[in-house]
């Protein structure tokens, strides 16, 4: 069976420490287990002070069949970070704003540009999901008609080239949509006008929702993922403009990262769904959760290590 483990985010003291907790045994350098494999949700880069660490864990795993992997949005920023724009010379398909640039700095500065292709080089190999027989795991959200389009153009362009990149990281394309929307989530506006600032200094409009559930009868603050229960929020209610993507009771389990959760104690959303990411980055916790498969999901079931690494300054 899979251990899923979250949003990593150069983190590889805890990684390790992680591993060794749900049973993984380094052998001729690389962990591994018996009986069972890891999955993991992608975010493997970016804020962290091991990421060299981290992608040397996790790729060699996945190389030695020892573990499974998803893509999630830090990696994707990255390879359209680095692809060089063919419409506008000098340019990249992810601008170099200040704010991108500070978010991929730890990356940058920690990789020397060897390591850093071989990085990216990894990166396209990723798929966007997983769907197997027990589990599906996703970095953010399960949408099968986007997951399609994601799928059918990789076929026809080829996964993660150069082409794939220019049409899905540019605004306006249907295969932009549906790459922000399963690596990103949706989002919806917040009311009046109002903006927030995230950790990472960025203006923000738009909050995360809680796609997998259906929004009637919440209230604007309950329906944000996390939620957030400002005054002005729980007074408001959805905008009818949101596009949710319910997931059913009765399919198969969901994993999931992407969300930054802060819960000192991880608990499954309901029965079969679970995210992951518990903000190791930010003083949180590195979360797996050890499937055993066949019925819902349990908290007893989720195995944490709190963040003990020192943040880079």
């Amino acid at each position: 069976m899979y251990d899923v483990i979250g949003d990593i985010h150069g983190c590889a003291e805890e990684l390790a420490e992680l591993l060794e907790r749900l049973g993984y045994v380094q052998q001729s350098g690389v962990f591994r287990h018996p009986s069972r494999k890891v999955i993991f949700c992608g975010d493997f880069i970016d804020r962290g002070p091991q990421i060299r660490d981290v992608l040397n864990i996790c790729r060699d795993m996945c190389q030695q069949q020892s573990a499974l992997a998803v893509m999630g949005n830090h990696e994707w920023n990255a390879l359209a970070y680095h692809t060089a724009d063919p419409l506008q010379q000098g340019e990249y398909l992810r601008r170099h704003t200040e704010h991108n640039n500070r978010q991929i700095a730890q990356t940058i500065t920690q990789l020397s540009a060897a390591e850093l292709q071989q990085a990216l080089d990894w990166f396209r190999t990723l798929p966007v999901c997983l769907e197997l027989p027990e589990l599906r795991v996703v970095h953010a959200c399960w949408d099968p008609v986007d997951l399609q389009k994601l799928q059918l153009a990789g076929v026809e362009l080829g996964w993660m080239s150069d082409q794939y990149l220019q049409q899905a990281a540019r605004s306006g394309t249907q295969l932009f949509d549906s790459i922000e929307r399963v690596l990103k989530g949706p989002e919806m506006r917040f009311p009046n006008g109002i903006t927030l600032t995230d950790p990472e200094g960025m203006v923000r409009r738009k909050g995360r929702i809680r796609w997998f559930d259906r929004p009637e009868g919440l209230s604007f603050a309950d329906y944000m993922f996390p939620g957030l229960a400002i005054p002005e929020f729980v007074s408001a209610v959805v905008p009818e403009d949101v596009h949710p993507c319910p997931y059913a009771a009765d399919e198969r389990p969901l994993f999931f990262g992407h969300y930054w959760l802060r819960d000192r104690v991880p608990a499954p959303i309901r029965g079969n769904l679970a995210c992951l990411d518990y903000s190791v980055a930010r003083d949180g916790l590195l979360t797996a959760y050890r499937f055993q498969g066949g019925g819902p999901l349990v908290a007893s079931s989720f195995v944490t290590v709190p963040r003990r690494s020192a943040v880079p300054v």
